[in-house]
């Protein structure tokens, strides 16, 4: 029996890169959201280390308050909607629905799993056109811990063991903190995304979304 395969949503399926034109209006230089994201990471993986819980909505405008500190950049109220607003608007990476299409073709049971709220969640995937993929949309608010805590969550949730959930991020430390937690695992390599050479490696990497599925298929048969 196929695994239960469980994606994670910003990166993986939904492309930051729409919210460049706003970093470049607001801060002169569109890399300035590798920054912003990369500190929103980090004080979610602090929060997590230290026990405490701030949903990611609110770490996201912290990390935008702090990059914007670090630059010497005055932000609007204005500016810092539209960035934090444009969240929710992501468009899906070119691959993504021909990819999840043809995993459910083939009859593998489909979910998302996001640090973001619910709402938050259901309101990305809607307004991508990938809601209708997924038996279920999963978020980390439900048990108050940011991942890679949730992975039980989720295979409580979607009635397997966590040996039959396969997380599929583009992320290596969500990669990694799903292998250690008992799943399966599969990197997606978006552009200017790598892999840790420290971090447990998974039996499925590809270079888009579409490898990672066929991959997926040929290593688990019906």
């Amino acid at each position: 029996m196929r695994r239960v395969c469980v994606f994670d949503v910003n990166e993986t399926l939904l492309d930051l890169r729409s919210l460049d034109p706003a970093f470049e209006q607001s801060f002169g230089d569109p890399d300035v959201r590798w920054e912003w994201f990369s500190q929103l990471l980090q004080s979610a993986f602090t929060a997590t280390i230290i026990g405490t819980y701030h949903p990611f909505g609110g770490i996201a405008a912290a990390a935008l308050d702090m990059t914007a500190a670090r630059r010497e950049v005055i932000l609007t109220e204005e500016e810092r909607h539209r960035i934090l607003r444009g969240l929710r608007r992501l468009p899906a990476h070119h691959d993504v629905a021909d990819a999840l299409g043809r995993l459910r073709k083939e009859g593998v049971r489909l979910a998302a799993l996001t640090n973001s709220t619910q709402e938050v969640a259901e309101a990305q995937l809607t307004h991508a056109n990938l809601r209708d993929f997924f038996e279920l949309v999963l978020s980390a608010d439900e048990v108050k811990r940011l991942k890679p805590e949730p992975y039980h969550m989720a295979a409580q949730r979607l009635g397997v063991e966590i040996g039959r959930v396969r997380l599929i991020a583009a992320h290596a430390w969500d990669v990694a903190g799903a292998l250690a937690a008992g799943c399966a695992a599969a990197f997606v390599a978006r552009p200017g995304v790598v892999f840790d050479p420290l971090a447990p490696r998974p039996d499925i990497v590809g270079e888009d979304l579409r490898e990672v599925a066929a991959l997926i298929l040929e290593t688990e048969p019906a």
